[in-house]
């Protein structure tokens, strides 16, 4: 790996992609266990610099408030509870902005490097509501005017409350120079909601189960209650991602993200996160013991934090979660949720370093609203991960845990007689900011390495435990993995949503019945296989496969120890899937969200 040079694998790029896909996924997948994606330095020093930037411009646009000095003065105001309340809006304006995670190479953004406001201000783009048949005024996946204004009109209310001078709050602090006025925070409330309802996906970027929860928090509660509810927030974050992490799936995550970390460049100690590499590439036992050492750190670093009234043992906690952030940070994990992480360092220490119980413990509330607290921030998590098709991995708070609902879709190729295939025609039918990410890559390496690099994120996947089933399932619905293209989900969302963060709920079938109306793909054109996450308490999977044309074409469900018994690039032949029938008159998904969009159109 270079600065400027990528490090590809050692293969002949003309003669390639004429080799069957599962070899080139063995190939890719034992590549990525050595030297992850290969990016090159060069992209790393770019994620710095947006840190930089994220860091230096919040300080700024937070040093305006009355009462500050410059921006020079940060330690003289960074402990002022209205300087926390505007870093937290402006990570969330970087997010919704698209200059967040999802942002730039490693989540697959060439040219242009972002979505988000590229598209969102864009007019006939895609769109995607929650419940278009049930809420009024948001069926439809096209974007309006209406739905352009009320984008922008959050930018500038987060803007406004960037710029505004603090309120007097009940109980504030003495030297306070007040809290964010809850008039104006009331009306991003508003918007955010409206705004979410017509498009879950802007509800999602602004990290709404986070940010939104918090902005509610600072403007109805006073402050010593808004202070422990704010560290019920992180703790809730923490808590339910260490719980998520104790199933079968963690364990393959966290060797192909170190595999991956710029900084992590001795091969053979990579290898050694892995059962047997190159032919074994399961985690190894040292590779699921170093994952689980965040599940441990999850759940007990917040505990201490909460109830402490130790000021050392405090700091040592603080310690312990920053080195955790920063840590993931510097993995560059795909999806890049830098910023997040940043700000969680700086939540942890300004809320539990200046704010320590029992002046701001659980203690120093009322028990209804502590109760009250306590079951909303438990409630989307724990239906999350009992009925995960119902509640995104989002609002379940099962962050980066593995076990995700995800797409893999297949699109038929050319004949070579002027016929791009099917996938060309996202382009040319469909409004959006980008280019898809082949002509991306073909303008920057030629078709030969773009598709390569293409493979590449479909071999990380398959590297994952639902890989195994999503390709598993492609094979058995197309009459040859050599006639089509096959597509990471996320990456197909990402161009024409403007945003991907690893939930297959906004590439599900009212995504893909939008679609189909606007490219009218032909029957075998376009096959995607959608795989549910699995529920806590039930150790399969279920799937749906769905020909655009055609609709659902086969349901069921794999068994997650089948899934992580097998190699990535299916070694042992295509895994048990076992295929459940419809009951009598009931429709799939894919006809109620077809009706749906025929009826918006």
């Amino acid at each position: 790996m270079g600065f400027k040079d990528a490090d590809l694998p050692d293969v002949d790029l003309a003669t390639y992609g004429k080799r069957p896909h599962l070899e080139r996924m063995r190939i890719l997948s034992q590549h990525w266990a050595e030297y992850g994606f290969g990016t090159p330095w060069s992209v790393h020093l770019l994620y710095v610099f947006k840190l930089v930037f994220y860091i230096f411009l919040g300080i700024v646009l937070a040093s305006f408030t009355s009462g500050f000095g410059g921006f020079w003065d940060v330690a003289s105001f960074w402990s002022q509870p209205i300087f926390y309340q505007k870093v937290l809006l402006w990570t969330m304006l970087f997010e919704i902005l698209g200059l967040g995670a999802s942002s730039g190479p490693l989540a697959f953004r060439f040219a242009p490097p972002i979505g988000g406001v590229l598209h969102w201000v864009r007019p006939k783009t895609l769109r995607s509501p929650p419940w278009p048949g049930k809420v009024p005024f948001t069926r439809g996946s096209t974007r309006t005017i209406f739905d352009v204004v009320l984008y922008v009109a959050i930018l500038a209310t987060l803007l406004t409350l960037l710029l505004s001078d603090g309120v007097e709050k009940s109980g504030q602090p003495a030297d306070s120079v007040g809290l964010l006025n809850p008039k104006i925070l009331a009306v991003l409330i508003g918007l955010m909601v409206v705004a979410g309802l017509r498009d879950k996906v802007l509800f999602l970027v602004a990290r709404g189960e986070q940010y939104w929860v918090a902005a509610v928090f600072f403007a109805v509660l006073p402050y010593v209650d808004m202070i422990v509810a704010m560290k019920l927030i992180m703790c809730a974050v923490w808590w339910w991602a260490a719980f998520s992490k104790l199933g079968k799936h963690f364990s393959y995550v966290v060797p192909p993200m170190l595999s991956n970390a710029p900084w992590f460049r001795i091969p053979g100690l990579k290898r050694k996160l892995y059962r047997n590499y190159p032919t074994d590439l399961r985690p190894s036992k040292l590779g699921a013991f170093v994952a689980h050492q965040g599940t441990v750190i999850e759940f007990v670093i917040p505990a201490i934090l909460l109830f402490s009234t130790n000021r050392t043992l405090t700091v040592l906690a603080l310690i312990v979660i920053v080195i955790f952030h920063v840590f993931i940070t510097s993995t560059f994990p795909l999806a890049v949720p830098l910023e997040w992480n940043i700000f969680y360092c700086f939540s942890a220490v300004w809320l539990f370093g200046l704010n320590m119980a029992p002046e701001y413990g659980v203690t120093a509330i009322s028990p209804w609203l502590l109760a009250a607290l306590i079951g909303a921030l438990f409630l989307f998590p724990v239906l999350g991960n009992l009925f995960p098709d119902k509640i995104s991995f989002l609002p379940s708070m099962r962050y980066y845990a593995g076990n995700w609902a995800t797409t893999q879709w297949a699109f038929r190729r050319g004949d070579g007689d002027g016929d791009p295939g099917a996938e060309a025609r996202l382009n040319t039918h469909i409004v959006k900011a980008a280019p898809n990410q082949i002509n991306q890559l073909t303008d920057l390496y030629g078709p030969e390495a773009a598709e390569m690099l293409l493979q590449k994120a479909v071999a990380w996947r398959s590297m994952h435990s639902q890989g195994r089933a999503l390709s598993t399932l492609i094979g058995r619905h197309v009459d040859s993995y050599e006639n089509y293209d096959v597509r990471e989900g996320e990456f197909v969302a990402g161009t024409l949503l403007g945003w991907q963060f690893g939930d297959a709920h906004t590439h599900n079938e009212n995504f893909m019945a939008a679609v189909q109306q606007r490219c009218n793909f032909a029957p075998g054109e376009v096959i995607v296989v959608y795989i549910e996450s699995q529920p806590v308490h039930i150790a399969r999977q279920q799937y749906r496969v769905i020909d655009l044309a055609l609709g659902e074409i086969e349901r069921g469900y794999v068994e997650v120890a089948d899934l992580v018994a097998n190699q990535p690039w299916l070694e042992n032949g295509p895994l048990p899937v076992y295929p459940v029938p419809l009951r009598r008159n009931e429709r799939s998904r894919y006809e109620v969200a077809q009706q749906l969009e025929s009826r918006s159109s």
